[in-house]
């Protein structure tokens, strides 16, 4: 649309341009044309009263040296003879045009122009005494004729190349300004096609288009609305119905044996089997998102104290050490509170379920300035294969497992730019490393953010 708006503009102008600068330039050669003779017609005139006084060659040829076209060599009379045997034409001057184009002249008593090598004639007649017709021949040069039109022609050109150029611009800049809101527009639909739930169009632009983007807005909005809601009903079923199911298969295991033991550690079983559906339906096609204005977030130490107390009544039922480290001073972080302890729950849970009773484990938080990196360690006996258990909906053959929990932490992780890696803990066990970017523009550079881990891990394994 903005080229079409610059190339529809462009030809206009030009076709303006043309109309009216084309004749212009053709009067102005005109007014040259009739400038130039009209001042050869105020040289004739002045010799004109001495031809109708005298006829005498001396006083002719001072009379036209007398003038400025005479004394330039650019005027001539010519009389004719007056008929009598010893008469002859007299002529003064250097005489330019045709004799035929002199004949002519002096019948029809008019004057005439006429062209000649180096320019153009102008043939005058005039009365004499003798009441015979002289003619004046005043020579017009080719320069005086067109004398400005090339400066006039140059003028215009450099105007109609500058209302061409300053059309252009304008048409661009209308077209930019209607051009940049719909291609913003199309952009933040894009984004909000690929999952980017933040994304929004300012509201500005033309009449039209800033409508269009208050619609946008308004349904990017409601769109936020109703997957928050989904969101809010998997964490439901994440945080209120997992967690009671892991206090009672604990408990359960310490019923003993017997028939009603078995029948309720069944049950249980069951119910997790059913809730593990329910979960891996709900989140099936959830989002990636990411908290967004400059409130957003949560306090990740906060989250991780409060989430810890209610997981070491377990592990004190479970006889397993427990060590918390970096909560002791508020931690701000780029994703909302249900996020995270969705993900601390995932990770923790997986700590119970798939380690031995006894099994110590850690969290350790560790705050930079472009990074908060969550790390869950324990002493169990690890991951065979880190990225088969990185991979969305592979549970292996462990019972009891979605296959979500770590896929769970890891859309955490990449709504702010950042990852998940599992690794050897220094307890001897699994440790999942939590990478989150507390800028998410920083997320493609790739090489600082390497280096940087780096140097936190050294700090992490000297303060352990």
């Amino acid at each position: 649309m903005r080229w079409a708006l610059v190339k529809v503009s462009l030809a206009v102008t030009v076709m303006v341009v043309l109309a009216f600068a084309i004749p212009l330039g053709m009067v102005i050669k005109e007014m040259a044309s009739d400038r130039a003779f009209s001042n050869a017609e105020r040289q004739a005139a002045t010799i004109g009263p001495t031809l109708t006084v005298t006829t005498e060659r001396r006083l002719l040829e001072r009379a036209v040296k007398s003038t400025p076209a005479g004394s330039a060599g650019r005027m001539a009379v010519h009389i004719p003879s007056t008929g009598e045997p010893d008469s002859v034409p007299l002529e003064i001057g250097m005489r330019r045009a045709a004799a035929e184009d002199l004949a002519t002249t002096q019948r029809i008593g008019k004057a005439s122009i006429t062209e000649v090598t180096g320019g153009s004639a102008l043939l005058q007649p005039t009365a004499i005494g003798t009441g015979q017709i002289a003619v004046i021949e005043i020579f017009v040069p080719e320069g005086e004729v067109t004398n400005g039109v090339s400066t006039a022609w140059l003028v215009l050109a450099g105007v109609g190349i500058a209302l061409v150029l300053g059309s252009v611009a304008v048409a661009d800049r209308l077209g930019a300004r209607m051009v940049q809101p719909a291609q913003r527009l199309a952009g933040a639909a894009h984004e909000l096609g690929e999952g980017k739930l933040g994304a929004r169009v300012p509201e500005e632009g033309p009449a039209e288009l800033r409508s269009a983007a208050i619609a946008f807005n308004s349904m990017a909005d409601q769109v936020v609305q109703l997957l928050a809601n989904e969101r809010e009903l998997a964490a439901d079923l994440s945080h209120r119905l997992r967690t009671p199911l892991t206090v009672l298969r604990l408990n359960a295991a310490s019923l003993g044996e017997g028939s009603v033991a078995e029948q309720t550690r069944a049950a249980v079983a069951q119910l997790e089997r059913e809730v593990d559906t329910i979960i891996r339906t709900a989140r099936e096609s959830k989002p990636q998102t990411a908290a967004t204005g400059p409130g957003a977030g949560c306090d990740a130490a906060e989250v991780v104290r409060e989430r810890m107390e209610f997981w070491s009544a377990l592990a004190e039922d479970e006889d397993r050490k427990v060590r918390v480290a970096g909560v002791e001073r508020p931690v701000r972080i780029p994703v909302a509170r249900p996020e995270l302890i969705a993900a601390l729950d995932a990770l923790l849970g997986n700590v119970f379920r798939h380690t031995p009773e006894g099994t110590a484990f850690s969290v350790d938080v560790h705050n930079s300035d472009d990074a908060v990196i969550v790390l869950v360690s324990d002493a169990g006996p690890g991951i065979a294969d880190p990225d088969a258990a990185m991979a969305r909906g592979n549970s292996g053959a462990r019972d009891g497992s979605t296959g979500l929990g770590l896929d769970i932490v890891r859309r955490v992780a990449e709504s702010t730019g950042g990852d998940v890696r599992i690794g050897r803990s220094v307890l001897g066990g699994t440790e999942v490393r939590v990478w989150i970017g507390l800028d998410p523009r920083e997320a493609g550079r790739v090489e600082r953010r390497r280096g940087h881990r780096g140097r936190v891990a050294g700090r992490r394994r000297a303060s352990v």
